[in-house]
């Protein structure tokens, strides 16, 4: 229900890239994620509340994948069981598995 669905999943050298469909009930529709190694290079959220979404890729740029789930995994927005940094953490989560 509150899951994410990858949408691409690409590796050239030691870069990822991936994009993700985010659930229904968020404000984001999709989310684009660049991994070096565990380390994280850039997140970009279409769509959603751009200052939130900007504020959370800002804050995660240059943090370990681990770290970052840690801290946003269980986020709820209004009472909707999920939120947009709550669909990143499941995406690096499946990133991660």
């Amino acid at each position: 229900m509150y899951d994410v669905t990858k949408l691409s999943d690409t590796t050239e050298g030691e870069v990822r890239r991936a994009s993700f469909a985010t659930c229904d009930l968020v404000c984001s529709k999709q989310i684009d994620i660049e991994i070096e190694g565990d380390i994280i290079n850039g997140i970009q959220f279409t769509g959603g509340c751009h200052g939130n979404t900007q504020g959370v890729s800002i804050l995660c740029k240059g943090m370990k994948v681990a770290d970052v789930i840690a801290r946003l995994e269980g986020i709820d927005c209004k009472g909707r069981g999920t939120s947009c940094p709550d669909q990143l953490a499941r995406a690096l989560r499946q990133l991660s598995e």
